[in-house]
């Protein structure tokens, strides 16, 4: 692979692959639920759905209209205690206009955010929290090992999705200043990986994400590894499960440590 800084600080990861005449593109902010404030939670989660409506260029349906109207799959996202990522694969005919869309996105999306179009998002995301956590037997699991492995003030300790009662609590100018601050080229990588030709490809990237400004520094977390004094033993009662459920869970490495592998 390639990759390379713009002078707005983006990175830019470029592979080629041409068993298939296709190009898969992602975006990936470097920003999830680890990167929020107590009573702000489940913003960064907010974003991977606010982020696939329309952008000032893009129009209505947003990315997703576009994508499939090119003939494009697998358009969706995702968010962790790290970071929000955004992907699709298209024709490689296509590979221009979609660069063109993630830099639109990254650029010129938040003036689209209105009240009536947080008001509907919020009720998307309750929706899902709804159907993947409060009525899914077991679904309660991972919050109750959070609260458990990690202490209060440590960023892991809450849930990607956050609490309905913050997300309900969110004004638009908390998530415009949640986007200002995190969704900006210094603290974004573009990942293309596929069939096309990169001089070509590297020319668009520079023709579309040039003129975006750089937000502020942002500086790395400081990993904080947990440690338990003693074992902690716990059990909930579940509304829903049929079956007893035990889930064993030990502190270990970070990502990457050279322990993780083992």
């Amino acid at each position: 692979f390639e990759k390379f800084t713009l002078d707005n600080g983006l990175t830019v990861i470029m592979h080629q692959d041409d068993s298939d005449p296709v190009v898969a593109v992602a975006l990936t902010a470097h920003v999830g639920s680890a990167r929020e404030i107590e009573g702000r939670t489940g913003f960064a989660h907010l974003f991977e759905h606010l982020l696939f409506l329309e952008s000032e260029n893009l129009g209505k349906g947003g990315l997703d209209k576009m994508s499939a109207r090119i003939g494009g799959s697998g358009a969706n996202g995702s968010t962790s205690r790290d970071r929000t990522n955004y992907f699709q694969t298209v024709p490689k005919d296509a590979l221009e206009k979609m660069i063109w869309a993630e830099a639109d996105k990254l650029g010129y999306f938040i003036n689209t955010v209105t009240e009536p179009v947080l008001a509907k998002e919020k009720q998307v995301v309750k929706n899902e929290k709804r159907q993947s956590v409060d009525n899914r037997p077991y679904g309660h699991v991972s919050y109750v090992i959070g609260k458990a492995l990690y202490p209060e003030d440590h960023p892991y300790n809450w849930q990607v999705i956050g609490s309905l009662e913050d997300l309900q609590n969110a004004t638009l100018q908390d998530v415009k200043d949640f986007y200002n601050r995190w969704y900006t080229p210094n603290n974004t990588t573009l990942t293309i990986a596929g069939d096309f030709d990169p001089e070509q490809a590297k020319a668009w990237v520079h023709k579309y994400f040039d003129e975006i400004q750089p937000g502020q520094a942002v500086a790395p977390l400081e990993k904080r590894p947990v440690t338990l004094n003693t074992t902690k033993k716990l059990y909930y009662e579940d509304n829903f499960a049929r079956l007893p459920q035990l889930s064993m869970t030990w502190p270990t490495v970070p990502n990457y440590h050279p322990d993780s592998y083992p």
